[in-house]
């Protein structure tokens, strides 16, 4: 089963869509920062990122509440993502994601930020 697995993730060409999408999501999210000076950090590979949240008076500390905040604000408008470390959005789409459902990902999570 394990071969199985592994011959269709090569011959769906799952990595290569996991790198591509997985850089559209990234770049949304540094788009996102340009309006939102709490989101810090953002770091992943391929589709598993992780964006911090960080005090706007000061930007070295983590800041755990609004993390908390935006997680259940994005959850009441219909995104689901865990947090990790207390400040850390943690982005895990499918591989069968769409770029309009990213697209819809980011606009959630820019509504959710902007009233938390």
């Amino acid at each position: 089963a394990a071969l199985a697995t592994l011959e269709v993730i090569e011959e769906e060409g799952l990595l290569d869509r996991a790198a591509e999408l997985g850089a559209y999501l990234k770049n949304g999210l540094i788009d996102l920062q340009r309006s939102h000076p709490c989101l810090g950090e953002v770091r992943g590979l391929g589709l598993f990122l992780g964006a911090t949240l960080v005090q706007v008076d000061n930007p070295t500390q983590p800041d755990p509440r609004r993390a908390e905040a935006v997680m259940y604000e994005s959850l009441s408008r219909g995104l689901s993502f865990k947090t990790t470390m207390g400040n850390t959005l943690t982005l895990t789409p499918p591989l069968t994601v769409l770029e309009s459902e990213i697209d819809r990902a980011l606009e959630i999570l820019d509504a959710s930020l902007a009233v938390t």
